[in-house]
């Protein structure tokens, strides 16, 4: 028997991150476009080999993709903190049906991607459809306006962020080649003396950065990739109280609006850089594409929706009151748009520029038809609110 819950009262930093990530996921669809349009101009040559120019060792999109989105990965696990403490995640019945029901959106994706996969050389990208863009999602919602009950936009946030965490959680286990052990340990040494601080009551946000940025180097070097950091820097900054005071709040408000505007518009941009041929739809006829797409655009509403309604029916979770099931249904559409974290994820889960490019691509269909599939389910099951 379902049970419902009663309904859930957002923090100002919740309606902060949301106002961001809706506002970042328009600044997004521009970026990309641009990115296409340009790289498939007669600048085309010099824009790609542009984010290829060395600076230090290592080419612009390696420091982007190593160092800036570690950032990003950052401002998750602040979020995810919140949540735990007190947002939708702070109460086990409530947290019961975001993590169930993202839990279901990734198995049931990685487990499509494999059926069409498995045993070629493509099967290490199961976790590309596993993820779900958050700043699109959420831009997609925005655009329902208030017909949108809050408990849906909370429950697709927090959905969200547990499948980004979810995801890391498979970049550091599936994706990380060779080890250097004495590296990887320094690392998680700096990571015991920022714990360290926590406990000691140590609110000053310096000896964080400074640790967090050390913290990186030698996780950069270990063979584990370097944006793991972000997410373990943002559990060593004390939450404290979680008011405007504490170090999380100041840290979190302060990167809401760099990395939405500048770090992942920035991401895109370097990323989404593909020359199209004019075979390029054929490419979307390839195993690795369609388990890309089935997994995104069928896969994540299909688990999360099942998943969700399972443990409802066991007792394990419930619905808030202004939720219905075709709600639930409508937002795993939305957890389809993979974008950021998909893109992500294929450029650690293959070398091959070719297979590279053909699943960037199947990731942008995927995600135009999640989010239009989306945005129309929605609409027309969502009532307008009584004036």
């Amino acid at each position: 028997m379902v049970r419902n819950i009663k309904k859930i009262i957002p923090t100002q930093l919740f309606k902060e991150f949301f106002d961001s990530e809706k506002a970042g996921g328009v600044i997004l669809v521009y970026a990309t476009l641009i990115s296409l349009v340009i790289a498939n101009s007669t600048w085309q040559q010099g824009y790609i080999q542009f984010w290829s120019t060395d600076l230090g060792g290592h080419s612009l999109v390696h420091w982007i993709n190593d160092g800036l989105m570690t950032i990003f990965f950052l401002l998750i696990g602040l979020e995810l903190e919140r949540e735990i403490y007190k947002g939708e995640l702070s109460n086990i019945k409530s947290a019961s049906l975001p993590i169930i029901s993202a839990l279901g959106g990734m198995l049931v994706p990685a487990g499509l991607f494999l059926m069409l996969n498995f045993g070629t050389s493509t099967q290490q990208g199961a976790g590309i459809p596993m993820a779900t863009d958050i700043a699109f999602a959420i831009g997609i919602l925005s655009l329902l306006g208030n017909r949108v009950p809050l408990s849906l936009k909370v429950f697709l946030t927090a959905l969200a962020v547990i499948d980004d965490l979810g995801a890391i959680l498979v970049i550091a286990i599936f994706y990380t080649s060779s080890i250097s052990y004495l590296n990887l340990f320094i690392a998680l040494g700096i990571f015991s003396v920022l714990l360290l601080l926590n406990r000691l009551k140590v609110f000053s946000l310096i000896p964080y950065i400074i640790g967090g940025i050390a913290m990186w180097y030698f996780m950069l070097h270990s063979g584990v990739h370097a944006t793991i950091t972000g997410v373990l820097l943002a559990f060593a900054v004390p939450f404290g109280t979680g008011n405007d005071k504490s170090p999380s709040y100041v840290l979190q408000h302060f990167l809401h609006k760099p990395v939405a505007f500048f770090i992942l518009p920035l991401f895109a941009i370097a990323n989404t850089g593909i020359a199209l041929g004019t075979d390029w739809a054929n490419g979307l006829q390839e195993m690795n594409s369609l388990g890309i797409i089935a997994g995104l655009v069928i896969g994540k509403p299909l688990g999360i929706w099942l998943f969700a309604f399972v443990a409802s029916a066991l007792g394990i979770c419930a619905l808030p009151n202004d939720l219905k099931w075709k709600n639930i249904l409508g937002a795993g559409l939305l957890a389809g748009i993979g974008f950021t974290m998909s893109i992500f994820i294929t450029l650690l889960a293959f070398n091959d520029t070719n297979v590279v490019n053909n699943s960037k691509i199947a990731i942008l269909v995927a995600s135009v038809l999640a989010g239009i599939t989306g945005f129309v389910f929605l609409r027309f099951t969502i009532k307008s609110p009584t004036k």
